[in-house]
């Protein structure tokens, strides 16, 4: 594929979410700035600690990438050494991306597959021992079921990264999507707090890790800045997860509004 076949290949379709960049200096346009600095921050928050926790490598594990949208974590995961990745995502634009991508990339056929469709009807019994569940668990009105369907898929580790409540308790808040077409399965989900997402874990025997935040630039980021979203690790008995750091309970919406309300009126306070 020459450089010019590749830059009218990603003209051709209207938005991309993730930068991509290829030989030449050629790049997937993203529409604005903090969404590149948002997808850098995220690496460094879950997928390099990923990595920490594997021993720094992927290699000899198989990835399941739900939700892979254009194949970024895939790609990331590959590049990581993983034997082979499989993306699901129920967009086949997503899929189109993705496919270019990894053409793009040069990255062997043999170590990878996208499949356009629901991640609730796949096959994928004991097949890999890596789960990405990224963006998913938030657009799920069945996190039971999500975890049946990533445990069933053999996985010894599995990386959530999820919107969720702010409850102290194990919960789940019930929500309306404000985008509909990114639904797995019905327009109202069911937000787990974190404590939902440990309990959650445990019945099916994982340990977890909420991990705590590591950002150095928030643009792009208000979501985790102000603890509406998170980052779990959970693992199987055999991998431990003693070394990840765990993140501070988040503080209610209350607590956070009088602590700014505070603030604003000793800063506003004259000196004497």
């Amino acid at each position: 594929m020459t450089d010019q076949e590749l830059e009218e290949r990603i003209a051709a379709f209207a938005r991309w979410h993730y930068e991509f960049e290829f030989d030449g200096g050629i790049r997937t346009p993203v529409p604005w700035p903090g969404q590149i600095n948002r997808h850098r921050q995220r690496r460094r928050y879950f997928f390099d600690r990923l990595l920490a926790l594997m021993g720094g490598s992927l290699s000899g594990h198989r990835v399941l990438d739900l939700g892979c949208n254009a194949g970024l974590w895939s790609l990331s995961s590959l590049e990581s050494g993983a034997d082979f990745v499989l993306g699901i995502d129920a967009n086949q634009t997503y899929i189109d991306q993705a496919e270019l991508v990894f053409e793009a990339k040069g990255v062997e056929r043999s170590r990878y597959d996208f499949v356009r469709g629901n991640i609730f009807e796949q096959q994928l019994d004991g097949q890999f021992d890596v789960v990405l569940c990224l963006g998913i668990m938030e657009v799920s009105a069945k996190p039971v079921e999500l975890f049946e369907l990533m445990c069933g898929a053999g996985a010894q580790v599995i990386v959530i990264d999820t919107v969720v409540s702010l409850a102290r308790s194990s919960y789940f808040e019930l929500a309306k999507l404000h985008e509909p077409r990114n639904r797995v399965d019905h327009e109202l989900v069911l937000l787990p707090s974190v404590q939902a997402v440990v309990e959650l874990a445990a019945e099916f025997g994982l340990q977890t890790v909420p991990l705590a935040p590591n950002m150095t630039d928030y643009a792009g980021m208000d979501d985790y800045r102000e603890q509406r979203r998170l980052a779990f690790i959970c693992a199987g008995d055999g991998v431990s997860l003693a070394g990840l750091p765990r993140a501070a309970p988040a503080r209610p919406p209350a607590v956070r509004w009088l602590e700014q309300m505070s603030s604003a009126r000793l800063g506003g306070r004259r000196r004497s």
